[in-house]
């Protein structure tokens, strides 16, 4: 694809609780932890990651009327988010709260998303309207989802024929992709995703997975296995990459940064295996800090890890 101009990414806006535990998390009492609060969401967090990529970005979602809500949008302006939120009244903003054990292995965690998961359909028909002026820019417009199934298909239907990237998001939420995976120029997935999303059995081999998602009519994607290599596909069969070896503080967000770094890369003009590595280098940096997204991210710091 040729150079984007910016990228436009709809989804799930969160504030996000970070809890790193001293000791190993016991259900039956309570765990010496160290508290962190971020703005979070899959779309967020691909946002975020995208503005210290340097990659112009406009971020669509929703807050509700809340404290939450204003503490949010002023964080994602400093962040240097173009931001097109539509607050809902009587509903709280996004909240996530994870908890993670001492290596930075994810425990547990839990989220309240009503805000988006009773939203209609429609709600950000006139946001993406706007974003799509100019006509004559090129974009890559990006998807979580954490948008409701027939939000997911109304989308794709206004952003269409434009390059449209989307991320599984959880196991839960993976199978609300289904509907539109031939609309998709791009999917990320790990492999529990994408075991949910074909039907196949979470114990199938990596490259089985692959085959039947490759069959489902998306025309590209990064297929990732935690620390063991990750597949790529984009119509001219399945190659093999291996992730960077890194010191894991913190699992948040990886899987978000892995998107953002390949949307960056490929809003650049580079090639999609090309664009593959720089994600896999932005996951592994996030890795190495708290939260989901790098404090030293940066086009400069992928070029150079």
């Amino acid at each position: 694809m040729k150079p984007a101009s910016r990228v436009i990414a709809i989804g799930a806006i969160h504030q996000d609780t970070i809890a790193h535990a001293v000791v190993p998390i016991d259900r039956e009492t309570s765990t010496p932890s160290r508290f962190a609060s971020k703005p979070g969401g899959v779309a967020t967090n691909v946002a975020r990651a995208l503005a210290r990529l340097g990659t112009r970005t406009t971020l669509i979602g929703t807050v509700g009327d809340d404290t939450a809500a204003q503490a949010l949008r002023n964080l994602l302006t400093r962040d240097g988010l173009e931001l097109a939120l539509i607050e809902r009244p009587g509903y709280a903003s996004g909240q996530y709260l994870a908890l993670h054990d001492p290596d930075g292995s994810l425990a547990a965690a839990c989220v309240d998303d009503r805000v988006l998961t009773d939203a209609p359909p429609d709600l950000f028909d006139k946001s993406i309207e706007t974003a799509a002026v100019p006509e004559d820019q090129d974009r890559i417009w990006f998807l979580d989802a954490n948008l409701p199934g027939e939000m997911l298909q109304h989308v794709s239907r206004r952003i269409r024929p434009e390059f449209l990237i989307a991320n599984a998001v959880s196991d839960a939420k993976a199978p609300r992709l289904r509907s539109i995976l031939g609309e998709l120029d791009c999917l990320t997935l790990n492999k529990s995703e994408a075991a949910v999303i074909t039907g196949e059995p979470q114990s199938a081999p990596l490259e089985q997975l692959a085959e039947v998602l490759s069959a489902t009519g998306v025309k590209s994607f990064v297929l990732t296995n935690g620390k063991d290599d990750m597949l790529i596909y984009s119509g001219q069969g399945l190659e093999r990459l291996s992730p960077r070896r890194t010191d894991i503080v913190d699992v948040t967000g990886a899987g978000d940064a892995l998107t953002a770094g390949l949307i960056a890369a490929l809003a650049r003009g580079h090639a999609f295996k090309d664009a593959a590595r720089y994600g896999g280098s932005a996951a592994a940096l996030t890795l190495t800090s708290t939260g989901a997204l790098a404090e030293d991210l940066s086009w400069r710091a992928l070029e150079n890890f």
